[in-house]
């Protein structure tokens, strides 16, 4: 019956002052909101442990999401900076295949050459030793 006082006494405060929502009303006592509760009820410390407990629950999930929407950012820009750099060692790498391959065409003609002077040497050679 004591309920149902506390009830009525915050249903007639919410009603003349408009200072609690009426949600409250179906709580029962809870001194924090009520100044005509002179001690917390279980139901009141529940509830107040519940909404202690849910923004600290959302503002953890918001600090939790805002760190994974950071990290992911990073990620991001890191993947498409080693995608850029990829590009740029594969560009690389056809750039000295294709300085190998003149170089080794002409690496080979400077060979013929010296073929071709070993041999022009190995004639003279031998036509000043007759």
């Amino acid at each position: 019956m004591i309920l149902i006082e506390n009830v009525k006494i915050l249903f007639i405060r919410v009603k003349d002052s408009m200072t609690l929502p009426i949600l409250f009303a179906i709580w029962g006592c809870v001194p924090e909101i009520s100044k005509e509760c002179v001690d917390m009820t279980n139901a009141a410390s529940t509830y107040l442990s519940i909404m202690v407990g849910a923004i600290i629950g959302s503002v953890v999930s918001w600090w939790i999401y805002y760190r994974q929407k950071k990290t992911s950012a990073k990620q991001d820009h890191i993947l498409s900076r080693i995608n850029e750099l990829e590009e740029n060692h594969g560009d690389i790498l056809k750039k000295l295949a294709d300085f190998d391959e003149k170089h080794e065409s002409y690496f080979d003609a400077m060979q013929e050459l010296k073929r071709k002077m070993d041999s022009i040497l190995s004639k003279t050679d031998t036509d000043s030793s007759k």
